[in-house]
């Protein structure tokens, strides 16, 4: 029983309170820098918004209109080779709009139907979106908006980035630590991200001037991916 008690009192009084007077850990010296890194590829696909935008007395002769456009733009994306699942409808709405008198501006008291839809459509042949901007336009589309350029395989490219910016950001940290007088220790935090610089064509057909405006040569260029880092080291 006694040496029960005695080994009791031994745990309690190791579990207790940091004594007061006990000093602090001095506290950690660290430097954070940024690096960057660069990759320049050359766009291989494309991905634009077409559509159809119908405005009709009724509802109804909106929407029987607008539907049977679009269906025979789709159909002229298929028979030019764009795949299924490289065609999606992303947006399709229907609104009333007052009618206004265009020389003086007030509401003539009556309202048309607005319809809009709108395809998602990803382009794997550059060398052909000229024609197929033609293709569609004559096929009935309207509207072209936003078409923006990519790489479809750049994970490559994306990783000698990664080590680029680490390789830049470590190279930061070392100077720092040279011109302060101290040693560079261990990394502690470590993060990034990436960003690109997408080509974006805003495009908008419709009336005479849509086969014209689809005829103007796209130059998609170059891409300029860009990964920053944000490091942290221990300084000894």
């Amino acid at each position: 029983l006694v040496a029960m008690i005695a080994l009791l009192a031994l745990v309690v009084s190791a579990c207790g309170p940091t004594p007061i007077n006990q000093a602090a850990p001095p506290p950690q010296r660290t430097v954070s820098v940024s690096g960057a890194g660069t990759a320049y590829l050359v766009p291989d696909i494309a991905y634009i918004y077409v559509g159809v935008h119908t405005e009709k007395p009724s509802a109804a002769e909106a929407v029987d209109e607008n539907n049977a456009q679009t269906q025979k733009m789709i159909d002229a994306l298929r028979e030019f080779g764009i795949d299924a699942k490289d065609i999606r409808t992303t947006s399709f709405s229907i609104w009333p709009q007052d009618k206004y008198d265009p020389m003086t501006g007030t509401p003539t008291g009556q309202k048309v139907y607005v319809v809009d839809n709108t395809v998602y459509v990803t382009i794997r042949d550059l060398d052909k979106l000229g024609e197929l901007l033609d293709t569609v336009i004559a096929a009935g589309a309207n509207t072209v908006n936003s078409i923006q350029f990519d790489v479809a395989d750049k994970d490559a490219a994306l990783k000698q980035a990664r080590a680029d910016a680490v390789k830049d950001a470590k190279e930061k940290a070392q100077e720092l630590a040279d011109a302060a007088g101290v040693k560079l220790g261990e990394v502690q935090t470590i993060g990034f991200f990436d960003s690109v610089s997408y080509p974006v064509y805003n495009g908008k057909g419709g009336g005479g001037g849509a086969p014209a405006e689809a005829a103007v040569p796209i130059q998609p260029g170059q891409l300029t991916f860009t990964v920053t880092v944000n490091v942290t080291y221990e300084l000894k």
